[in-house]
Formats: structure tokens, C-alpha cells, sequence
């Protein structure tokens, strides 16, 4: 095998070499190549340039040569940095009723909601858990989704919950998509649990946290802020507990009624996710703020809400990542790029700024400094579209998927 990898001519590559990290976002901020070549060492960038350039100083001894014969646009991995894909069942009944008119909280009084799935995720097996995150994760791949964030949150007990983290622990040595696993025990507080919510953190936090630690089964902490879940009063002790475990924070915020974004921000969280129900005064408070805000458009679409303010989160001067939240309740498609493609048009977002949203701030969301831009020392995740220019990727809404997906060096998925 050879020591290094050229690919090329690409028609244009989108480096994003020197990102914005927050505000809006131009064509002219994404750092695009014409013409250009990516020259791998092992699982990382080791050039980016003209593909004419890096063709006359390779060593054609130690380098395959692997050249494109059309045109082909490049752009980093996509990266989503918010889903649910460890579970077990199916909440469709809950999608027909919501349909039809019935709210959340009647659908959680017939049986629905997350309880539902709690049920039924406690029902399976882990090696049963482990099937299914893998399959969802190749799904991902062959759309260009090259890393993966994945919560618990439907265990829900001590032990129901290692059993998930140990399942997307196992998952992970399994399909080529990175693996990000955060827990998520704080979801909803538990019908089973003999206490009220503080009794409920606080075991989580004496009896959970430490095995997390010791099995390094995650290093992420997330919690549900919301008054069907946890109060900003409940969450914040409990969060305070993890920061000091030196936990990254990431909190489910503002998704019904605001509160949790300002918890997010007293908490120095790297993430408030959902958004839909922020005021002016959480998106002022979120764009001073070093808080990466995270747009989940598949919950908007699967409950028929407000989309995230990301326009005037942007226009604020705060940053914007996009997710699909992939769940069995809410979120149950599961299409990062179709979902970013919906929230440009309803919140007038550029092609850049989607761009942004699923890689280079993606990654910025998962505190990941190695991935989400096309340059020297990183890792060598990327997509190919065929296409002459990468808007005809947001113009088709999701429809034109990469004809070949690069994870860590290795062409991984092919059309």
C-alpha cells in the first residue's frame, strides 16, 4: 500500500479553511479551490491545493493517484450533532394522533411520548440497541454524515442507561461514521422512580456519573429544560455537578417555552439545542454568548412548530449549528441535508451558512477541533458530489446525495 493518496481534479472544493465562528456567513468566507486536489497521508489532510500543483511534486512511488474524470465538488463530512438513534420501537401511533390534532400532552396520557419509548428501549436487549444504532449510522454515512452524535435518554435508570451508552460504545467499533455518545439521562423524570426530580438528578450524578467516568463510556452531559421535564431550578445544581466532573454540558433548550437557553449560558454549556420558542431576549443573551445555538428543523417539521430564529440568532452575532434531532417521537426522518435544506428557506439562511451549520460549526458543537474543514492535519472526512458547483447540493433539497463518502482516508461508501 502507499504511503499517500491524490484525488483529483475536483471543480471545486470548499475548504472552509478560515471559518466564521459566529454571524452570518458569505460564499466568499468558505474558501473555495478551484480545480483543486487533496493530497492524504494515513487518516489526515496532508495538502490542499491545485490539483496540477500537487500532481508535479508527488512521488508516483509512494502515491496512488485516484483521478476524477467529471465534475465533482467537495465539501467536508457532514457532521450531526444532535440525534436519538439508540432506541427501540416505533411511535407512529403518536405521529397520527398529533396529526390529527391531539397535543403532546394527550398523547403522553394515552400511553405516547417519551415513556413510550423508554418502555420499549428497556425491553431490548443491548446487543438489540447496538443493531439498530448501526444500521440508522450506515443510513447516515451514505448521505455524507461522517460523524455521528448519539444521547441516551430513554433508560432512564442507572443501569438502563449504561446498557445504551454501552450500546452505542459497541456501535462505534462497528460502522465507519464516528460515533459522539452524550447522555441524556436527565430527559424526563422517570413513572417508575420512588422521588421527585432533585432525588432523581441526584442519583444520577452519586450513582451514573463516576461509571461514566471510569468505563469513559461519554464525556458529554445534556439535559432536557422544560416544564414537562426538568426545571431551570431542578437542572442547574445538576449540571454545576457535571462541569465540575469536567463533563462538556450540552442542554435541550427552549424547544416549548424559553428558561433553558439562560441556563446554557450560566452553565458555560457548549450547546443550547431547539431554540423554537426563544424571545428577542435569549437570542441577545445566546449571540453574547460563547454558546454554539443549534437548529434542529426535523423537530419543527415533525411537530409542526416554529422553526429556530436562526436568521436573527445569525444577524445577532451568535453562531448556528444544524442537526436532525433523528428520533422516534418528534424527529423520525432522520435527513440531515433535506432538514438544513427546509430551515434556509423558511429562515432565508445562505448556501454558506447551511454549509457551515452541518460542518465546520457541527463540529465546533461537538467540541471536535479535528474534522469540519478541508485543510492540512485534519482529518481526511470528506463527501464528493457530482455536480459543477455546490449550490446545485442545497438547490436539490436533499435529493442529490455524494457519489462517494471519504471518512479518515478510506473511500467508505460509493454510488
Amino acid at each position: 500500500m502507499k504511503e499517500y493518496k491524490l484525488i483529483g481534479p475536483i471543480t471545486q472544493l470548499i475548504s472552509l479553511e478560515k471559518p466564521k465562528h459566529k454571524g452570518p456567513i458569505k460564499d466568499e468566507d468558505l474558501s473555495i479551490i478551484n480545480e483543486a486536489g487533496i493530497l492524504i497521508k494515513g487518516n489526515k489532510i496532508d495538502t490542499i491545493s491545485t490539483f496540477s500543483d500537487l500532481k508535479n511534486k508527488i512521488n508516483p512511488l509512494q502515491t496512488e493517484l485516484i483521478e476524477l474524470s467529471s465534475n465533482h465538488i467537495c465539501v467536508p463530512g457532514f457532521i450531526d450533532c444532535h440525534t436519538h438513534i439508540c432506541f427501540s420501537g416505533s411511535r407512529a401511533r403518536d405521529y397520527a394522533m398529533r396529526n390529527s390534532g391531539k397535543s403532546y400532552l394527550e398523547i403522553a396520557e394515552t400511553g405516547g411520548g417519551i415513556w413510550n419509548t423508554v418502555t420499549q428501549t428497556r425491553s431490548a436487549k443491548q446487543e438489540e440497541l447496538t443493531i439498530g444504532v448501526i444500521k440508522r449510522a450506515n443510513n447516515l454515512l451514505k448521505n455524507g454524515i461522517t460523524t455521528v452524535e448519539v444521547k441516551s435518554g430513554y433508560g432512564l435508570s442507572v443501569e438502563e442507561e449504561l446498557k445504551m451508552l454501552r450500546a452505542i460504545q459497541n456501535a462505534n467499533h462497528a460502522t465507519e461514521t464516528d460515533l459522539i455518545p452524550t447522555c441524556l439521562a436527565a430527559h424526563i423524570l422517570p413513572k417508575d422512580f420512588n422521588g421527585n426530580h432533585s432525588a432523581y438528578l441526584e442519583e444520577i450524578c452519586n450513582s451514573l456519573f463516576p461509571i461514566l467516568k471510569s468505563e469513559k463510556l461519554t464525556n458529554r452531559i445534556d439535559a432536557f429544560v422544560e416544564q414537562s421535564a426538568f426545571t431551570a431550578a431542578d437542572i442547574y445544581p445538576y449540571l454545576k455537578k457535571a462541569k465540575d466532573m469536567n463533563f462538556d454540558i450540552t442542554v435541550h433548550a427552549d424547544q416549548f417555552t424559553p428558561g433553558g437557553s439562560e441556563i446554557a449560558i450560566k452553565t458555560d454549556a457548549i450547546t443550547a439545542d431547539h431554540l423554537e420558542a426563544s424571545t428577542q431576549k435569549e437570542i441577545d443573551m445566546l449571540a453574547k454568548s460563547n454558546v454554539i445555538s443549534v437548529a434542529l428543523p426535523g423537530a419543527s417539521i415533525g411537530l409542526g412548530c416554529n422553526f429556530t430564529p436562526a436568521r436573527k440568532i445569525l444577524n445577532a452575532g451568535g453562531a448556528i449549528a444544524i442537526a436532525s434531532d433523528w428520533n422516534p417521537g418528534s424527529a423520525p426522518m432522520g435527513d440531515l441535508l433535506m432538514q438544513a435544506c427546509v430551515l434556509g428557506t423558511f429562515e432565508k439562511l445562505s448556501n454558506a451558512e447551511l454549509l457551515a451549520g452541518i460542518t465546520s460549526r457541527a463540529a465546533a458543537a461537538l467540541n471536535l477541533r479535528d474534522r469540519g474543514r478541508l485543510v492540512s492535519g485534519m482529518l481526511a472526512d470528506f463527501n464528493l458530489f457530482q455536480t459543477d458547483h455546490f449550490n446545485e447540493i442545497f438547490y436539490h433539497q436533499g435529493k442529490l446525495t455524494p457519489s462517494q463518502v471519504w471518512k479518515k482516508g478510506d473511500l467508505v461508501y460509493q454510488q
